[in-house]
């Protein structure tokens, strides 16, 4: 059954371009037995009609803030007081600043303050407004306050720019909802995560590095936070915003996020080790640029420390989850590398012909010492949840 059946959904719609995506969401909720009721804000009806949203709800749209057929005229207080859960989908900047604020000049900005039910918004905006320090700080705001962002996520716009702003896709959206109304399979758990590459330098100009965008690292950040815990992201240098709700380290080397990731874990539950740490880094960095001059370079290479081992071998330490990335025979080294490094559980995919690396979807197998399960190619946001769904399965059979 789905988590949200018979559950009372408020879904409000600001005016975005995002707003079409609207739609396929209420028609998400209706389908898993969720009981939707929709409120628009004037631009939101100039994007998508009421009609429309009637018709995939089965209620009637809601539009005004004082309405004459609600209880003492005022359908804000009804519609908050029946609300279980209240999303704004897409939220615009210019709702966010109202919000974060405490306007209440529409029916939509009224009910959010009139609520006592969980509330989310689903920020959808030009990469520039998103990233704009006015529309950073209300965010903030608004979180410390108890708001849920879910996103934004990354990729083409409709303006035509690429980057930070994209409201999450409908099933996302869907998906993340359940955990806001409580009881999430993390709450009140500390987790870690390592995500992306490290850059180990040569010279000043030059660094070893591999090709790990952190796409899947920051996606099992977000599904950890949206799952109740309280996430640390210990990232290597990517361009991927921050994953909402989440605290972040930026580090560039591996020293620095084996510093990082040992702070990071003394007092975490649960270390998921999805970054792509260097194995080896210069033993000598030149502190002047290299020239080209000779037909050949020999760089002498140094090993570097070992965090997922070290971090499983602490005692008392947390459930630790490795990663593995492997071009052959992906199963038996992830085994291998479990039973070595004394792991609670490793999630192992194959590198290479489209797969794993820079791209935005992946499929793992997932091994743990008497069992194991696989988790087929899919977006590595929705891979993600089904990934922490399964630690915390895990978790909960041998550490609670």
């Amino acid at each position: 059954m789905d988590a949200l059946a018979n559950r009372n959904v408020l879904l409000g719609i600001t005016g975005g371009i995002a707003a079409y995506k609207a739609a396929e969401l209420t028609r998400l909720l209706v389908t898993g037995g969720a009981r939707v009721r929709v409120a628009m804000t004037p631009a939101a009806q100039t994007f998508v009609t009421p009609l429309t949203l009637q018709a995939l709800s089965g209620n009637p749209v809601h539009t005004e803030l004082l309405d004459s057929a609600a209880e003492a005229a005022m359908g804000h207080i009804e519609l908050a007081r029946w609300a279980d859960v209240v999303l704004v989908a897409p939220a615009t900047a210019d709702f966010i600043a109202r919000l974060a604020h405490g306007h209440a000049n529409d029916l939509l900005s009224t009910l959010c303050l009139a609520t006592r039910a969980p509330l989310a918004l689903a920020p959808a905006m030009n990469t520039q407004m998103w990233l704009h320090p006015a529309t950073q700080a209300n965010c903030e705001q608004l979180a410390a306050r108890g708001v849920t962002l879910l996103g934004p996520g990354a990729g083409d716009l409709a303006c035509g720019e690429t980057g930070p702003g994209r409201m999450l896709d409908p099933a996302e959206l869907h998906a993340a909802l359940p955990d806001l109304l409580g009881g999430g399979a993390l709450s009140g758990l500390r987790v870690v995560v390592t995500a992306g590459p490290t850059r180990e330098p040569v010279d000043p100009v030059r660094y070893l590095g591999n090709r790990s965008s952190g796409k899947m690292g920051f996606a099992v950040a977000q599904a950890a936070s949206r799952a109740g815990a309280s996430v640390t992201l210990v990232a290597g240098p990517v361009g991927l915003p921050t994953p909402s709700g989440v605290r972040r380290v930026d580090v560039e080397t591996a020293a620095q996020m084996h510093a990082a990731t040992i702070d990071a874990v003394d007092d975490c539950d649960i270390f998921i080790a999805a970054a792509a740490v260097a194995d080896y880094r210069p033993a000598q960095v030149a502190g002047e640029k290299i020239k080209k001059q000779a037909a050949k370079l020999n760089v002498e290479l140094e090993r570097t420390s070992d965090i997922l081992a070290e971090v499983a071998a602490l005692e008392g330490g947390p459930f630790t989850v490795g990663f593995a990335a492997e071009t052959d025979d992906v199963a038996g080294y992830a085994r291998e590398k479990l039973a070595s490094k004394k792991l609670d559980m490793i999630a192992a995919n194959r590198v290479g012909e489209g797969l794993a690396f820079g791209t935005d979807d992946n499929e793992l197998e997932l091994l743990w010492p008497d069992g194991g399960a696989r988790l087929p190619r899919a977006p590595k946001s929705e891979l993600a949840q089904q990934l922490i769904a399964q630690i915390a399965e895990r978790y909960d059979a041998t550490r609670r």
